[in-house]
């Protein structure tokens, strides 16, 4: 619509800068999609051009929220996990050291002192072997006091969803999640079938890599995990944003209890910008964020590596969802950074359009 054209000269504009060949934008509420629109082609002046409703993007660290949060939450529903429970009692190999101490709910808002990252696909040649450094892996503080994200965090929240269920990951997700919240082109490891819709996320030799995860450590663990792996499109991430502005109901149908919902999106003492899987826009960092300045304090979201972004701002009704292959083949140095403010000024034309229309409603 006319009324987004000034956000969609903010995207238009990353691809321009080199920051990303393809993208696609949503924009909506709790009801509905108010505004989806395609930029660009899946390579630079090459491939198709992307599909709000069909186009698959690697999510990158999306899965956190939208694969792996909401299994645990499944599983949570059940009464088959405590998130404050530690973590050994699921899976007896973390211990030891502290280990302990660390809980279902410390993975989730990565308060567990575990380090950020680690190149398990340079370290381990085979998924086992992966898993078994990661259990090996030492804290590096203790428990609970401070928030440091970390892909190590999501890996074992993806591990304990295969121990208590007994299934893998991605059946677990598929039928837990997808499948009742209607997101139903989002899947791991996209089939053959599927490469004219998948827009690549890198090149190798000269040629585009596509339907394989971008992440290497996911690749490491079979190509689904905890952290990285689930691939969506647009339309189905719309619908997973109103499905958290309407606390855990679609379209009349419920998928999670609102107190559940809830539970998820309250932030613990002293936590920084953490809440359980979701990040809050940090108000100190608001110039060097994926979020600009003007969502409210009830505002939460994740990005992703390969260049993704979901926001949800319930106190304004408003979801944002923009999907780019920024790791694809970037033409800038820096592209994350650039990326970061393209991100920063959409976030704040959108609100300011938003404003501005409920001004003219009125």
């Amino acid at each position: 619509t006319q009324a987004f054209a000034t956000a969609d000269s903010i995207v238009q504009s990353g691809i321009r800068r080199g920051i990303y060949p393809g993208a696609v934008l949503l924009i909506g509420n709790h009801e509905r999609v108010l505004h989806a629109q395609a930029f660009g082609r899946f390579q630079w002046n090459a491939g198709p051009a992307p599909d709000p409703d069909a186009t698959l993007w690697d999510l990158a660290s999306l899965t956190k929220v939208v694969g792996t949060t909401p299994a645990i939450m499944r599983l949570v529903e059940r009464g088959k996990v405590d998130l404050d429970a530690p973590v050994v009692r699921y899976l007896p190999r973390f211990q030891g050291k502290g280990k302990d101490a660390v809980t279902v709910r410390m993975l989730l808002n990565h308060t567990s002192g575990l380090r950020s990252y680690l190149p398990f696909f340079q370290l381990a040649r085979t998924r086992d072997s992966a898993i078994a450094l990661l259990y090996h892996e030492p804290l590096r503080r203790p428990p609970g006091t401070l928030a440091e994200y970390s892909d190590l965090n999501f890996l074992l929240l993806g591990l304990l969803v295969e121990a208590v269920t007994g299934e893998p990951l991605e059946t677990v997700v598929a039928r837990e999640v997808l499948l009742p919240a209607g997101l139903i082109h989002s899947t791991y490891r996209p089939a053959d079938s599927l490469r004219t819709r998948t827009a690549p996320t890198g090149r190798y030799r000269g040629h585009p890599v596509c339907c394989e995860v971008n992440d290497q450590n996911a690749v490491r663990m079979g190509g689904v995990a905890g952290h990285a792996g689930l691939f969506s499109t647009g339309a189905d991430l719309a619908r997973y944003a109103r499905l958290w502005l309407n606390h855990g109901a679609l379209d009349g149908h419920r998928v999670f209890t609102a107190a559940l919902v809830d539970s998820f999106l309250s932030p613990a003492q002293g936590k920084g910008d953490r809440l359980l899987g979701w990040e809050r826009p940090d108000p100190k960092n608001r110039d060097d964020s994926a979020y600009g300045h003007l969502l409210s304090e009830t505002a939460y979201g994740h990005t992703g590596w390969t260049g993704t972004l979901l926001w949800i701002d319930p106190k304004q009704d408003l979801f944002l969802v923009l999907l780019t292959n920024r790791s694809y083949d970037p033409r800038v140095g820096r592209s994350i950074r650039a990326l970061r403010s393209v991100r920063n000024d959409l976030a704040d034309q959108v609100v300011r359009t938003m404003a501005r229309a409920a001004k003219t409603d009125r």
